[in-house]
């Protein structure tokens, strides 16, 4: 998926600029990478990022940042920083690509069907594995990793090298990599524990075995050699 953004070019740097910037409505940001050496610090309309970060590509989407009135840049969300209490972007980094220039990006795993552990054996899925790194071609960045849970039983899962076939980019995370599994019911292993526990913390109901207060405070008695003489 690719999107188009308008960026300024800014003179000055700091916290006092970057702060007036959002005051004005605008994000700072910067640019960097390619075969172009100094950086250029540039100020974006949040909105429009935030739409494009909101996107089912997300960070890995493909920008045309275009500067000014020159010409356009293809881009990487590279970082981005959030004020954690009002969610507010607070600056940017964009990377430019080479088109022919192949790149390590992550990409998210997402699960699609219902796996038959689940709806016949009341099994659950455990989401191990949300994100992989792959290497590609920036026109060639997949928006997801697809896995397809439906035919998994209790005890099967899927790993990476599930979902290789027929790619245009290569796994940089280990093939092995588990993404998802299907695993028993906790319920059955919590009841299991709470029995053992029961067992554990039972008194016998006829009293055998168990000692009275008085019998011991007794037997203490006579075994300090109690009597008269």
């Amino acid at each position: 998926m690719e999107f188009t953004l308008a960026a300024n070019t800014r003179q000055e740097r700091g916290k006092n600029e970057a702060r007036r910037l959002r005051v004005s409505g605008r994000v700072p940001a910067v640019v960097y990478g390619g075969e172009e050496v100094d950086s250029v610090a540039v100020s974006v309309d949040p909105k429009s990022l935030l739409r494009i970060l909101h996107s089912e590509s997300g960070v890995n989407t493909l920008i045309d940042l275009k500067v000014d009135d020159g010409d356009a840049n293809q881009v990487l969300v590279k970082d981005f920083q959030v004020d954690p209490i009002s969610d507010e972007l607070l600056h940017v980094d964009f990377y430019r690509l080479a088109m022919d220039k192949k790149i390590i990006v992550n990409v998210p795993v997402t699960l699609v069907g219902e796996a038959v552990g689940v709806k016949v054996e009341g099994g659950l899925l455990d989401f191990i594995t949300r994100e992989v790194q792959v290497e590609c071609l920036p026109a060639d960045i997949p928006e997801h990793l697809e896995a397809d849970v439906s035919q998994l039983n209790i005890g099967d899962g899927i790993r990476l090298r599930e979902l290789v076939e027929g790619v245009e980019w290569t796994p940089i995370s280990e093939l092995d990599t588990l993404l998802v599994n299907c695993t028993p019911p906790k319920v059955e292993e919590e009841e299991t524990a709470a029995e053992e526990t029961e067992v554990e913390g039972a008194v016998p109901e006829d009293g055998q075995g168990a000692e009275s207060e008085a019998e011991k405070k007794g037997e203490g008695d006579d075994s300090a050699g109690g009597g008269e003489s």
